[in-house]
């Protein structure tokens, strides 16, 4: 193992941190998977930057985040607290530091019209909220597949701090995860990435 000059000791494992620092992202679900599934990020050069593997087979949502397909490094963990549950809170978690990175919790009987979640830190304090962009074209996706799924990642104050777009293809689905409106990092990256790949998911779910 390489060791630092400076400090003659291994160097630190690269978190997830390292890998999101791009505007803009495309995150893709693979399909024709027997057990689990499987998403990938890419950025603007077509380069895989994470990938996150859903457990099949697990009566609570458990989803895990590497730098590459190799699995060689788990950077992210994004768990269910309850089995099954409607309104479920998902915790998500660094997985080099061990640090509680926040909560992502699916506003239930919202989400049956539009769908909605609730943001909060590490310390369970809201710090803002997801929500399908428009509600006519969320009523008409509950009916045709046809729509794609768009959302917003608003702040407290309802400024927009992440741009989710879906790109309907009936063969592939593909989440544009864009951080233009944030310049000044207020949402931490990992968080949304946990949640576009909870969207992609659970949500998507409905796009087949």
């Amino acid at each position: 193992m390489a060791m630092t000059p400076e400090s003659g000791s291994p160097p630190a494992p690269a978190t997830a941190h390292a890998a999101i620092v791009a505007p803009q992202y495309e995150l893709k679900r693979q399909i024709m998977q027997l057990v689990g599934r499987n998403f990938r990020v890419y950025d603007s050069n077509a380069q895989l930057v994470l990938f996150c593997h859903q457990k099949g087979f697990k009566l609570k949502e458990d989803l895990r985040v590497y730098r590459d397909e190799a699995k060689t490094q788990e950077v992210m963990a994004i768990g269910a607290r309850k089995i099954i549950d409607f309104s479920g809170a998902y915790d998500v978690t660094d997985s080099v530091t061990g640090e509680k990175i926040g909560v992502l919790r699916r506003m239930g009987m919202k989400s049956i019209i539009r769908d909605e979640w609730i943001v909060m830190d590490a310390n369970e304090q809201v710090i803002g909220k997801v929500i399908e962009d428009n509600m006519v074209l969320a009523l008409l996706r509950r009916f045709a597949n046809l729509i794609p799924q768009n959302y917003d990642l608003l702040m407290n104050d309802g400024s927009r701090a992440v741009d989710f777009r879906g790109n309907w293809n009936p063969f592939a689905y593909r989440l544009v995860v864009d951080f233009a409106d944030d310049p000044q990092g207020r949402m931490d990256r990992r968080l949304a990435f946990a949640m576009a790949f909870l969207l992609a998911a659970i949500e998507g779910r409905q796009g087949g």
